[in-house]
């Protein structure tokens, strides 16, 4: 969440930012301009109320000391300290509403972040490679992998339900082949330290990320005793709250961390979009990156992680694009998101297939993750960036689509054949 100084100074600017990602600030605003007029007069108050009770304890003591009666100053200051303590409870009331109102706003987007309402408004930054070139129809990736015997999904609807897949011999095998040249390449060329954590998280790890409370409907809630525990969306959240409520060594900044975990997402209001195939499972698969940054390196540090993500592309030979998302179309928690969109031929279009944000102190705030500058005597809160890298279910769609042969079989891009142990998926003998 944001600074609820900054908030209170700006909130023409704030009013502002929340229009340009297409949101109705009204009622926020003037809800928090009330109630932060209503928390300052009881401040104010509460601080004349000490100051007349200074007063009456000083006038108490001289009374007291010429030996003249100080009843009647004695039963005011304790009507003072009563007056007092309601006006303070006022305000803690008050402070505690204006923070309710905080997790309704969302971050402030950088100034280099397009203004734009949909994803239409989205601004090309570049894209590496070239499409590949069929001399037949290239089918997308549910009929391949239904021919080849790959992709069951079938089978895990009667398992399940819909949303869900079952990869069998080879496609589990990419699968699984895919997460340990991720993580490979991320740990010995990129410098990050590899993180297994939990697939279930707690509340406060939720809010700590920004999940909790505005998202709640896109999650899987576990109950587990008197509390609810819930299903990771993405290992950002465990990976991100690992330092949560920790003051981090300033020397030690930027952490870089990777994690592959399962994600799972109800997808709440996404039915009747992406369908077919994989795309928008309720349960799939990510390799994440998580960086913990100062604030003045947070920016370069997005342009590595980016780069990071992207270089998995560039090694499986795959076609893509980074596209900037404009105001409208960026995460509520995010100041600056670029998306990787890698090209899939048997659906003729670019598909997300990561998102790597910059979310400033916005969740470390939340998450209470600070560190030490050094020379200075107090804590500032750290930035927190994240990316996937890659989502492992749309890097597999997109070598199915993009690697097809003529005969229905799938080439293994060269860096994954020590991986997989072959060169050439065909079709699964039944």
């Amino acid at each position: 969440m944001l600074d609820l100084s900054f908030v209170r100074d700006n909130l023409p600017l704030i009013e502002q930012e929340m229009r340009q990602r297409g949101l109705a600030p009204g009622d926020i605003i003037s809800r928090f301009g009330e109630l932060d007029a209503r928390r300052r007069k009881a401040i104010t108050e509460a601080e004349n109320l000490k100051a007349k009770r200074n007063r009456a304890s000083e006038q108490i003591a001289q009374l007291k000391k010429n030996k003249q009666d100080a009843t009647a100053l004695i039963e005011e200051t304790k009507t003072l300290r009563e007056q007092i303590q309601e006006q303070e409870k006022v305000a803690e009331q008050l402070d505690s509403e204006l923070r309710g109102l905080l997790v309704g706003i969302p971050n402030v987007p950088h100034a280099s972040v397009p203004v734009g309402r949909t994803e239409e408004d989205n601004k090309e930054v570049r894209r590496w490679g070239e499409p590949p070139k069929f001399d037949f129809t290239p089918k997308p990736h549910w009929e391949l992998g239904g021919a080849l015997g790959i992709l069951d999904l079938e089978r895990a609807a009667k398992l399940t339900g819909a949303r869900f897949a079952v990869y069998w011999d080879l496609g589990a095998k990419l699968e699984r082949a895919l997460a340990n040249f991720m993580l490979d390449l991320h740990t010995r060329e990129h410098g990050y330290t590899e993180v297994l954590p939990p697939y279930m998280v707690n509340a406060e790890s939720m809010y700590g990320t920004g999940q909790l409370p505005k998202f709640e409907a896109d999650l899987f809630k576990v109950p587990h005793g008197d509390k609810n525990l819930y299903l990771i969306p993405t290992a950002e959240v465990p990976v991100t709250n690992l330092y949560r409520d920790e003051v981090l060594d300033a020397a030690s900044l930027p952490i870089s961390l990777t994690a592959y975990t399962p994600c799972f997402r109800s997808e709440a209001g996404s039915y009747g979009k992406d369908v077919r195939g994989i795309i928008r499972q309720h349960q799939f698969q990510k390799v994440e990156l998580v960086k913990f940054a100062r604030p003045e390196q947070s920016y370069d540090e997005l342009e590595k992680l980016t780069h990071d993500a992207e270089t998995v592309l560039q090694r499986l030979g795959l076609h893509y694009r980074v596209m900037a998302l404009c105001t409208g179309d960026m995460g509520f928690s995010s100041a600056k998101t670029y998306d990787i969109e890698v090209w899939l031929p048997g659906q003729q279009l670019f598909r997300e297939i990561s998102s790597c944000s910059n979310f400033e102190a916005y969740q470390a705030r939340r998450a209470n993750i600070r560190y030490k500058p050094e020379g200075k005597g107090r804590t500032e809160f750290v930035h927190t960036l994240n990316g996937s890298g890659l989502a492992i279910g749309r890097t597999w769609v997109a070598i199915v689509e993009n690697c097809q042969q003529a005969d229905g079989g799938v080439v293994v891009p060269e860096v994954l054949r020590p991986y997989l142990g072959v060169e050439r998926i065909t079709a699964r003998k039944p």
